[in-house]
């Protein structure tokens, strides 16, 4: 329970938008994995190339930011593998 009340306490913890921005975030990443299933021909290279360098960028920021933030580090860090992912589907449906 101590646990718990330190987590909830804490800098990063879901008192704060270090924890809620994150956890909206996740949306990218689980419309990405649906978009897995669905034709090549769909995905926009451009906007899939955007979410690319978004994902990159806010990496590098979570990873900066005072307090550091894991959880958006982590987040960011999946959503760049899901649409890098993407972008070699969109790739390869260009040939």
């Amino acid at each position: 329970m101590a646990s718990f009340r330190a987590f909830l306490n804490s800098p990063v913890g879901p008192k704060t938008t270090h924890f809620w921005g994150p956890v909206g975030n996740w949306g990218f990443i689980l419309a990405g994995l649906a978009d897995t299933q669905k034709p090549p021909e769909l995905i926009s290279g451009p906007m899939t190339g955007v979410l690319c360098v978004y994902s990159a960028l806010f990496m590098r920021f979570a990873w900066v930011v005072n307090p550091r933030n894991h959880f958006l580090m982590v987040t960011h860090a999946s959503n760049e593998v899901v649409q890098l992912y993407q972008l070699s589907r969109w790739a390869t449906g260009q040939r």
